[in-house]
């Protein structure tokens, strides 16, 4: 029989992990406070867009089950998954305030192994500790498990890790969590709470400063004509370096980085230290969002009245996730520049709508072009990829395209007459 499970948080992360732990065979209570989320998981609605998702829990659906009682997880299953929200405070820091409350509802003389998916600064499980100490929670353990899930490959994330990462201040509660991943055959590092919690974060950190790293090249290349993806390519066959993440752009966006990286940055502070890379590494980053608006002067001169598309509004494919995304940053910077604005994106238009005031939002990638200026790429879809270059030169009213991920080929967009612009390679046109 497979150990019971419950998971605190019907969030991304939450909805992840229940549906494949349920895929394994367990049995897996989903607690969230949001009466409509659960309302809509239960009718078999999956509130966010993640490919494969919604068929897991379809798949595992007599294995699942929802609630807004903590309770009833407690009752069920020794192992509480915590995936609750921390995003971050106007101070920096990581806002804890759905773990402490979630402290408070467990029931008294609960004997339950605390699960803590989600990413908490470093010195979290010392806090939370005493804090179950100070409410008489004595029968509650407490596991770091920290989540390296990227959205639209999530579930590949999970069922094929990297690592496996799990600290403990006890042995036994660290060996409960891990024999759960053992049918996955992945690799285990077991280390204290205070490593776990800082292996992700400096992970995160390292990813942002390989993204920032590769655009401050490519901003250079643009001045001295080399090739940033040649350049990129060259790097990667480095096995000291790698390819992942060094693919030049407009940055990186998204929920987990920007808030990890300044999380971190803002622990550092906290501790005394001052980390002078990261400060760095997020310099660039919005620099990079704006490098857009200079491309777009390049081309059209003065913005006002001017139109352009934004192509691609969530912060990365296959997903509607809006936070943190380029598209935010770049859409109020051209409307403060007095454009008109288009954006069009296949699935994160509900999203997108109240955050975009001021923004025409389309689904259909000719329309959103009929009759603008200049195109910028943001989000790399599919339908992006595939960019219709034939079509929109003769519906668009000029032929100015800003590729801000580099996906389209420089020779196709300058036979078809567009004068084309991208990160850290020659300007076409």
């Amino acid at each position: 029989m497979k150990e019971p499970l419950g998971i605190l948080g019907a969030g991304w992360v939450g909805l992840v992990t229940a549906a494949c732990f349920a895929e394994l065979g367990h049995e897996v209570w989903v607690r969230d406070i949001d009466d409509a989320r659960i309302e809509a998981l239960e009718s078999g609605i999956v509130p966010l867009h993640e490919p494969g998702l919604p068929e897991l829990l379809t798949h595992n659906r007599e294995r699942l089950h929802y609630t807004r009682d903590p309770a009833q997880v407690f009752e069920n299953a020794r192992l509480a998954f915590v995936c609750v929200g921390t995003p971050p405070t106007y101070s920096g820091d990581a806002d804890l305030s759905a773990v402490w409350h979630l402290l408070q509802e467990i029931p008294a003389a609960t004997q339950t192994i605390l699960v803590m998916k989600s990413t908490v600064p470093v010195g979290t499980g010392d806090k939370v500790q005493s804090e179950l100490e100070a409410l008489g929670r004595n029968g509650v353990g407490y596991v770091s498990n920290p989540e390296f899930l990227a959205e639209s490959t999530a579930i590949r994330d999970f069922t094929n890790a990297d690592r496996v990462v799990i600290g403990a201040f006890d042995e036994e509660q660290g060996d409960a969590v891990a024999r759960l991943y053992e049918p996955l055959e992945r690799p285990i590092i077991r280390t204290d709470v205070p490593t776990a919690e800082m292996i992700k974060y400096a992970s995160n950190a390292f990813l942002a400063t390989k993204i920032s790293f590769i655009n401050e090249i490519a901003n250079v290349c643009e001045a001295t004509g080399a090739d940033v993806t040649r350049v990129a390519e060259g790097m990667g066959y480095d096995s000291r370096i790698g390819s992942q993440f060094l693919q030049a752009g407009i940055g990186y966006s998204g929920n987990c980085l920007p808030k990890d990286v300044a999380a971190l940055k803002q622990l550092a502070g906290n501790s005394g230290y001052h980390f002078q890379l990261l400060n760095a590494v997020i310099e660039v980053n919005e620099l990079q969002k704006r490098r857009v608006i200079g491309k777009l002067e390049k081309h059209l001169g003065a913005l006002r009245g001017k139109t352009i598309v934004l192509l691609g509004l969530a912060f990365k494919p296959n997903t509607n996730d809006m936070r943190h995304a380029a598209s935010l940053v770049i859409a109020a910077r051209l409307l403060a520049e007095g454009a008109s604005v288009r954006g069009w994106d296949p699935v994160a238009i509900d999203v997108a709508r109240p955050l975009l005031p001021g923004v025409e939002l389309h689904e259909n990638l000719l329309e959103a072009l009929t009759g603008a200026d200049a195109a910028v790429i943001v989000t790399e879809w599919g339908q992006v990829k595939q960019f219709p270059f034939g079509d929109a030169v003769k519906v668009m009213n000029g032929a100015v395209l800003v590729d801000g991920r580099n996906v389209l080929d420089p020779d196709e967009a300058r036979a078809a007459g567009f004068a084309y612009e991208s990160i850290g390679r020659a300007s076409l046109g």
